[in-house]
């Protein structure tokens, strides 16, 4: 036990919420990964790979929970300027998959610059928020030392992963929220994106689309649109008109999720994986309904309900406030992105490319996953404890 607790420091309830989903993401991948395997034609692949990530990622949380928190300030200084500039290599050089460029290789290892930028944009909010807080509320200048860089990176993702892009700056909003930045700001930010969306899907439906085509980062305009269309058609057509062929992953999922008989089919029985697109990854949730049933999908839920309000717990016992800001701002990030994935598999949300945090298949994403839950245990390790708060607080 003693030896346990010397590897293993930080808040335990948020190791339990990183174990729990690291054994439902070795069971769901190896479950859901039968494509994988009869392409590799290897049956234990899938887990095999899944393992070695999950373990590589489990080293990175102990190694970045012993690094004190303070140290994080430094982090941004050298990452922003790389995500900047990997992400335009990306924007010019990447070789395009599923008709966009989101992957940059090097050597053997493939890795997407957006998952470190949103990164190293959380942590500049963080500083930022916490280094220009005033009595009567934050610094007016704060809000553009945090926008500019915010409309930079999001810019870039913007053209080839729009739904990153919407999602990072989403949880900046959020975290800008907490930190007090005037209500004023949020309406004109509001209604400049409203705007802009308004005018690129006007510019879809009325402009050719040789010339749509032709604006670079428009050029996957077609399929933002497609997907909000497909969405938002009346759910009362006959199911025997669904077009099975055009909307697949959907038509597929909604298989796999009426077929799960409440308790589910149980793990290794599922049916739609088979057919499903993406079935360890983007829509790994419906196979975990499948498998798992209502109430498996329940308890997948409740973790990321946990992992919230463990974080906002920990923030609110944080002696200074760039922890506090950096652990809401990391939760925000892993929560907000497990609801639309979850919300993506049943039907909720039109389908994006995002990936169930720590769950779905394993890659860089994963460990910068685990970089997330490594830096909020650091948090919570700097936090101070229950007995020791103030009556009042």
């Amino acid at each position: 036990m003693a030896f346990t607790t010397k590897i293993f420091k930080g808040d335990p309830t948020i190791w339990v919420v990183y174990f729990f989903l690291c054994i439902i993401s070795i069971v769901e991948v190896f479950s859901a990964g039968s494509s994988l395997a009869y392409k590799s034609g290897d049956f234990f692949a899938p887990l095999i790979k899944q393992v070695s990530f999950l373990a590589a990622g489990t080293v990175v949380v102990v190694l970045v929970s012993r690094i004190p928190c303070r140290y994080f300030k430094i982090f941004p200084l050298a990452l922003l300027p790389v995500s900047f500039v990997l992400l335009l290599v990306t924007l010019f050089f990447a070789e395009a998959t599923n008709d966009g460029s989101r992957w940059l290789s090097i050597g053997p290892i493939s890795f997407q610059p957006s998952e470190i930028a949103k990164c190293s944009l959380i942590l500049y909010t963080a500083l930022i928020l916490s280094s220009m807080q005033r009595e009567d509320g934050i610094a007016p200048k704060a809000f553009k030392y945090i926008m500019i860089p915010t409309a930079i990176i999001c810019g870039l993702i913007f053209s080839e992963n729009f739904s990153t892009a919407c999602l990072l700056f989403g949880v900046i909003l959020l975290m800008m929220f907490i930190g007090r930045v005037p209500y004023k700001r949020f309406g004109q930010l509001i209604g400049f994106f409203v705007g802009l969306a308004a005018l690129i899907v006007v510019s879809t439906k009325v402009l050719p689309k040789s010339f749509v085509d032709d604006i670079s980062f428009l050029h996957r305009a077609d399929t933002w649109v497609s997907r909000i269309d497909t969405f938002t058609e009346s759910s009362d057509d006959d199911p025997k008109n669904y077009d099975l062929k055009e909307n697949a992953q959907v038509g597929t999922a909604n298989i796999a999720i009426a077929t799960c008989n409440i308790v589910g089919l149980m793990p290794g029985n599922s049916v739609q994986r088979d057919y499903l697109s993406q079935a360890y990854s983007d829509f790994i949730f419906a196979i975990i309904i499948e498998e798992l049933g209502i109430w498996g999908a329940t308890l997948v839920v409740f973790f990321y309900i946990v992992l919230i309000f463990r974080a906002w717990r920990i923030a609110s016992r944080c002696g200074t406030l760039f922890p506090a800001f950096l652990i809401i701002g990391l939760a925000f990030m892993l929560t907000s992105q497990a609801i639309i994935n979850m919300m993506v598999a049943v039907g909720l949300f039109p389908v994006t490319g995002q990936p169930l945090p720590l769950i779905s298949r394993g890659g860089t994403a994963m460990l910068i996953f685990c970089f997330y839950f490594g830096m909020m245990l650091s948090v919570s390790i700097s936090a101070k404890p229950a007995e020791e708060l103030p009556a009042k607080s």
